[in-house]
């Protein structure tokens, strides 16, 4: 099979194609012929080696058709996407054209959607579900900030806020994007200065949950979004991975603030974040019926990896970014 491997870390261009020898699926394992896969951060991350020793072939989903199943729950020729499980980290990724995935990482997808649209959805939407729901438990009539919205991420969380009954506020670096975050459902858009919470404060006030996709450059400032007894979920790191710099909980935490992480890359998928816990079925159906809009901003051929790392790195693609293999 091709595949496109990681020659050494460092930069993009290090992404090289190769002819690697057809995956073998183990028991319990799903074989998938790729035919898109989508492109995250967390790849570059494995690529650079800021995550130290990772898989030669990257890439965390993919959407494509079972070639075999040694556990049993999925028919050959199943339409499915599969998340993680592993995959560029301890096990090759699916920037191949075959891969083999654990059953618990794979979902059946009913829907006729392209696979170009397949692959764009299910890491995007099952990291925004989780951080919304499973960290900040968000509940309808509340006001959540998204910062970093103009993310991939983000974008997802503007959506699955605004369709659950939040009033959500998104932030951008440009003015340039205050109509499309309008369009995807939030209430206010906020252009992110690095002072968030001076502008709340001067604004409608604080609010009672924040997705921060910025992560550690922005931190400080994230919380100070918060009302008593708000919630902050760090789900991103678009601000870079440096640590903030004395930070004590005592003085730089609000009394009653809880603050917590949600590590896509590390937990979605396994026995303590099971993929069966996220309505993928639902969101794909959504998604389908234009309810969510779920379709990449640009498709790349597989021989252009290099090309699309270059723009990822830069986080100026404006939303999600797929590659299609041969």
């Amino acid at each position: 099979m091709r595949a496109i491997v990681i020659s050494k870390y460092g930069g993009p261009e290090v992404l090289v194609q190769e002819e690697l020898p057809d995956p073998v699926p183990d028991e319990g394992e799903v074989l998938v012929r790729v035919k898109a896969f989508g492109l995250n951060h967390a790849e570059c991350y494995f690529r650079s080696g800021a995550w130290g020793e990772v898989a030669k072939v990257t890439g965390i989903e993919c959407a494509g058709v079972v070639e075999a199943d040694l556990s049993g729950t999925f028919v050959p020729g199943t339409r499915v996407v599969a998340i993680l499980g592993g995959m560029g980290r301890t096990r090759n990724g699916s920037y191949a054209e075959l891969v083999t995935i654990p059953a618990s990482n794979v979902a059946a997808i009913e829907v006729d959607l392209a696979w170009e649209v397949m692959a764009a959805v299910p890491e995007v939407f099952a990291t925004a579900w989780s951080g919304l729901h499973l960290n900040l438990n968000v509940q309808a009539g509340q006001r959540v900030l998204v910062r970093g919205a103009t993310s991939a991420v983000g974008q997802a969380a503007v959506q699955l806020a605004a369709s659950h009954g939040c009033s959500v506020v998104a932030t951008s670096r440009s003015d340039r994007s205050r109509h499309l975050l309008r369009e995807l459902g939030a209430s206010e858009v906020l252009i992110d200065d690095g002072s968030l919470a001076a502008q709340l404060r001067s604004g409608n006030g604080p609010v009672e949950r924040v997705f921060d996709l910025i992560g550690n450059a922005a931190l400080r400032d994230s919380v100070g979004c918060l009302e008593r007894d708000g919630r902050l979920c760090q789900i991103g790191f678009l601000g870079g991975l440096a640590p903030v710099a004395d930070f004590s909980p005592m003085l730089d935490l609000p009394t009653g603030v809880q603050l917590s992480f949600y590590g896509s890359a590390f937990v979605l998928g396994t026995s303590v974040y099971p993929l069966a816990e996220v309505p993928l079925a639902t969101i794909f159906e959504q998604v389908a019926a234009s309810k969510l809009k779920g379709d990449p901003v640009r498709v790349f051929p597989f021989g252009d990896v290099v090309e699309a790392h270059r723009l990822l790195e830069t986080g100026t693609a404006g939303g999600k970014m797929v590659v299609s293999t041969p």
